[in-house]
C-alpha cells in the first residue's frame, strides 16, 4: 500500500517528489477504434527533483536514421532504467501504482530527452505485438518544460493535442498502438522535457 500524500501541483515543482496513488483526478478520453487515452495533470508534484536526478544521472543515447538518402540525427537523445542509470525511487513507485491500477507489469521504462523545442517524435505507433489480444498499454511520465502531444487517426486525419510537462501522466490502451499513431511536434520555443515512458515485456517485442 502506498503512503504518498497528495499534494497540489505548483509550476516549478520544487517539493519533494509525490503523487496520487489512488489516481482520483484521472480523466479518460474516449479515441473511437476501442482505444483510449487517460490524463493525469500535475500528476507528479516535485518533477522537478526528478528531472534534475534523471538528467545529471543517465548516459543518454543519440542515433541516426536515414533521410532522404542521407544520416541525420535522430533529434532527441534516449536512455532506459536500469541499464544506463539509476532513475529514481518514485519512478518505480509509480510503474508499481500503474499496475495495481491497469492489472499489468510495467517491467519496462524507457526515457527520451527533448533538448529544445527542435527536438521531436514524428508520427509513429509504438511497436506493439500485433498477436495479442486485448489492451496494450503504454503510459508516459513528462517531465520538465510542457510540449503538445498529439493524436490521430492511422494513416492520417484530425488530431488531438494533449499536455505532456509538469509532470503531467497520459496512459494510452485499449487499440490505440494499432489505430493511432502519436506524435511531438517541434516547436519555437521550449525549454528540456524528459519523457518517462512505462510498457509491459508482454505486450512489446522491444523498445
Amino acid at each position: 500500500m502506498f503512503s504518498h500524500p497528495v499534494l497540489q501541483p505548483t509550476l516549478l515543482g520544487n517539493e519533494g517528489p509525490s503523487f496520487d496513488p489512488t489516481f482520483a483526478d484521472i480523466r479518460r478520453t474516449e479515441l473511437g477504434y476501442e482505444s483510449w487515452i487517460d490524463q493525469v495533470q500535475g500528476f507528479l508534484t516535485g518533477h522537478q527533483a526528478v528531472f534534475d536526478a534523471l538528467h545529471d544521472d543517465t548516459r543518454w543515447h543519440g542515433h541516426k536514421r536515414v533521410m532522404y538518402d542521407r544520416m541525420v540525427d535522430v533529434p532527441r537523445l534516449t536512455a532506459s532504467i536500469p541499464r544506463d542509470g539509476p532513475g529514481h525511487p518514485v519512478i518505480r513507485q509509480i510503474a508499481d501504482a500503474l499496475g495495481e491500477r491497469y492489472g499489468a507489469t510495467f517491467d519496462l521504462v524507457a526515457l527520451a530527452l527533448y533538448r529544445d523545442g527542435r527536438d521531436s517524435v514524428a508520427w509513429h505507433r509504438d511497436k506493439a505485438r500485433r498477436d495479442r489480444r486485448g489492451q496494450t498499454l503504454v503510459a508516459t511520465l513528462s517531465l520538465g518544460d510542457s510540449r503538445r502531444f498529439l493524436v490521430r487517426p492511422h494513416g492520417g486525419g484530425e488530431s488531438r493535442a494533449f499536455s505532456a510537462g509538469w509532470g503531467d501522466l497520459l496512459v494510452m490502451g485499449g487499440a490505440s498502438q494499432l489505430h493511432w499513431e502519436h506524435c511531438v511536434p517541434k516547436t519555437q520555443q521550449a525549454g528540456p522535457r524528459i519523457s518517462v515512458m512505462f510498457r509491459s515485456s508482454a505486450d512489446f517485442v522491444r523498445f
